[in-house]
């Protein structure tokens, strides 16, 4: 059964910063040069964590603001800020105005592929001319491990004719080289980006698939392709096969952590 909204910020809070945003945005604070004063966008905050250490680095003279992929997100993230008083603002993306930031940084680790062009068109419609853009995501490389057996999965459960989409998620994971291009076709220059791998394990196949992360963000996205009965009998089948081949050990999967920086042209 899928998840609320609601649930699904909640859980965002309390295990998957942690599991996941967390691999990306220890990586972004390596490569984020920190603006002394004007206006930053924190685009897409999760639920306020990173934007909160920010904001301990940041000057007094910087105003942070922060838009949220839901409307739950952003009330977990208002109550967070109010219980230690953060100097931090809210917005709501239909409600700013083009050019309103000096520079901005956005988390698009769930943004899906076919909307990355879209979703850097409006960061830089926020982003004043000359501002620097920051983002962070997984790029091609990832998730390989997965979608290998995914596809083994669904040969041996007859799902031979929806294979095919199985390839799809395999080829739509963007490389650098295509997310720099659209960054570029968007309007950023001096385009540069830094790549890390993570790697995410796990004791068994059941633990994979039973995994906040797995379960609720990444399989709903990838697999809504499939009817319940079809995504339940594949996810059953899937702990199955990687329990058999693993004989024991932990299951790794890997992902190809991406930075990019760039200013609005």
């Amino acid at each position: 059964m899928s998840k609320s909204q609601k649930e699904l910020a909640f859980l965002r809070d309390l295990t998957v910063t942690k599991d996941w945003t967390e691999r990306f945005t220890q990586l972004a604070d390596k490569q984020l040069k920190l603006p002394k004063k004007g206006k930053l966008l924190y685009f897409n905050a999760g639920t306020l964590s990173h934007a909160l250490e920010l904001r301990e680095k940041l000057k007094k003279d910087v105003e942070l603001t922060c838009v949220f992929e839901s409307k739950e997100l952003q009330v977990i993230s208002e109550a967070k800020a109010k219980v230690i008083k953060a100097d931090v603002k809210f917005g709501k993306l239909d409600k700013l105005e083009s050019e309103s930031f000096d520079e901005t940084l956005a988390d698009l680790t769930f943004v899906r592929p076919d909307k990355l062009g879209e979703v850097l068109d409006e960061i830089v419609y926020l982003t004043k001319k000359g501002g620097k853009v920051y983002f962070f995501l997984p790029t091609a490389g990832s998730f390989g491990e997965i979608f290998s057996y995914l596809w083994e999965t669904f040969l041996d459960i007859n799902l031979v004719e929806k294979s095919v989409e199985i390839e799809r998620l395999l080829t739509e994971v963007p490389t650098v080289s295509q997310v720099e291009e659209l960054a570029t076709n968007a309007g950023f220059k001096e385009v540069l980006s830094e790549t890390g791998k993570e790697v995410f394990e796990y004791d068994s196949g059941k633990d994979f698939i039973a995994s906040t992360l797995v379960v609720d963000f990444l399989f709903p996205a990838w697999l809504d392709f499939l009817s319940d009965k079809e995504r339940k009998q594949a996810l059953k089948k899937l702990a199955q096969i990687i329990d058999d081949e693993h004989d024991k050990l932990t299951f790794q999967f890997s992902v190809k952590a991406t930075f990019v920086e760039g200013m609005k042209g």
